[in-house]
């Protein structure tokens, strides 16, 4: 079985964002990028795939500037097989990012294809979905386990409730919750490794796709600062100060 994986390259989680003084967009001048955690997650459980003998090769898949290459070689140094670049210095949003995947998927005919439930950056949570319905297969998203057995796959996933499980016919599409493992560092060894390992390069002209943007960005704000805390003397001060100053009601 061919797992595709797809991964992301964002600002790195333990970074402050800062907003460009003319509040068009985050700035990522001298900003530490590294893989989107939740694709981490999806790489980890693609190898883990293989290792078991599940699956037999894991492809990474990452759309971006030049520098998404360091992105595909640490999914190459976690285990991944060869990866595939589709460069663009221009914004990629989640529906054009869906149509690329589906034209790369429909070139290497993968069994399944592992994403992050979303990206840190925008957290859209729809390029999983918007793949799924582009190529008519199966979805189990914010998947916490994955069991596969034949050619079915099990996928329990987080919901409101609780948990629930379901049972998708292969090829499907998967997304991965923080729960579903804990991925590995890459090895020293393995880093050495994946300097090694193949990298297409693959030009959005050519998968025949659209990527022009469907909506703008107007403006980007920082959060408004918090305030500290204040005592009230009695319930009546307090749903005063809730009326009148925090306007919940």
């Amino acid at each position: 079985m061919k797992v595709l994986v797809a991964v992301k390259r964002v600002v790195d989680y333990n970074v402050k964002i800062r907003v460009k003084a003319d509040r068009t967009a985050v700035d990522l001048a001298n900003v530490k990028m590294s893989m989107n955690p939740f694709d981490e997650i999806a790489v980890e459980e693609a190898v883990r795939l293989k290792e078991k003998g599940v699956a037999t090769e894991v492809v990474a898949v990452s759309i971006g500037p030049t520098q998404a290459q360091e992105t595909i070689r640490t999914a190459l140094a976690i285990g991944a097989d060869r990866g595939i670049h589709v460069p663009s210095d221009a914004e990629v949003q989640p529906l054009a990012v869906a149509k690329l995947l589906a034209a790369i998927i429909k070139q290497e005919q993968p069994q399944l294809v592992i994403l992050g439930k979303q990206a840190i950056d925008d957290d859209s949570n729809q390029t999983g979905q918007m793949l799924a319905a582009l190529l008519g297969w199966a979805q189990g998203t914010f998947a916490s386990k994955l069991v596969i057995s034949g050619d079915h796959l099990s996928v329990t996933r987080e919901i409101d409730g609780g948990l629930e499980t379901v049972s998708l016919a292969l090829p499907a599409i998967v997304t991965t919750d923080l729960r579903l493992n804990e991925p590995r560092y890459a090895s020293l060894p393995n880093i050495m490794k994946a300097k090694k390992k193949p990298i297409d390069t693959l030009a959005v002209d050519t998968l025949g796709v659209d990527i022009a943007p469907r909506f703008k960005t107007l403006s980007v704000d920082e959060p408004p600062k918090r305030v500290g805390g204040a005592k009230v003397a009695d319930v009546a001060e307090l749903v005063a100060k809730l009326r009148n100053e925090a306007k919940v009601f």
